[in-house]
């Protein structure tokens, strides 16, 4: 399946201008090749590529809405590591493996902090076609932890730290809800003095395991933990 991407608006599709771009000048594909086309919302039209000069459109002949979405939903909030390349990998991973939500965190040890969401949004979505996502993950803007904390269900939020000293579940008795949010710390962790602010939001810690994981494998092993409760 080729699958783009652009906007359904009824039986209107409209093909995204760099997707457009990325049709014509790099794929090279030929008119009346089949191609797909999501908005990223659920919906998907199916029909044959239509090339006019440097411009490609599509012939459409089916359009299904309301396709499944993943479930359980899993938002992960996750500091920016020093090296960006890092938190990218993630990004790209965790979409593949239905994340519904990544919003980048500002902690006490926070090294890096500028952030170019514009281009993670751009990864999230190039990740969304290559595993075939017909919903793509929300990207939020960065935010300091206090200010995110102010708009989580505790309930639904547990915090993965590496204070051996500090109270943690084992990730295996975190309870089946239908909507999941992971705190995951930079290089370095959180403070133990965030630890208790989370505590005292009524965010409960987990452990990862024995192994002390970057933050990037973290955020992919969370990722991949709610992938296999999917299945």
């Amino acid at each position: 399946m080729k699958l783009f991407y652009g906007d359904i608006n009824g039986n209107k599709v409209t093909i995204n201008d760099e997707e457009q771009q990325h049709i014509v000048k790099v794929l090279r594909m030929r008119d009346g090749e089949d191609i797909h086309v999501t908005d990223g919302k659920g919906k998907r039209a199916s029909g044959k590529l239509i090339i006019e000069g440097k411009k490609a459109g599509i012939e459409v002949s089916e359009i299904k809405e309301n396709l499944p979405e993943f479930n359980p939903k899993l938002h992960i909030a996750i500091a920016p590591t020093k090296n960006i390349d890092r938190i990218e990998f993630f990004v790209e991973k965790a979409v593949e493996m239905g994340i519904s939500e990544i919003s980048i965190i500002v902690t006490e040890k926070t090294e890096r902090k500028n952030i170019n969401i514009d281009k993670i949004r751009k990864q999230a979505v190039a990740a969304s076609k290559q595993s075939l996502r017909f919903h793509f993950p929300v990207i939020n803007d960065a935010v300091r932890l206090g200010d995110f904390l102010k708009n989580i269900d505790p309930e639904h939020t547990f915090v993965a730290h590496c204070h051996e000293n500090l109270e943690r579940i084992d990730l295996k008795n975190i309870p089946q809800l239908q909507q999941l949010t992971f705190l995951i710390g930079p290089e370095g962790d959180f403070s133990e003095k965030e630890i208790a602010f989370l505590a005292e939001n009524k965010v409960r810690a987990v452990s990862l395991g024995n192994q002390r994981l970057r933050t990037e494998t973290a955020g992919v092993f969370v990722a991949a933990w709610n992938y296999y409760n999917m299945i």
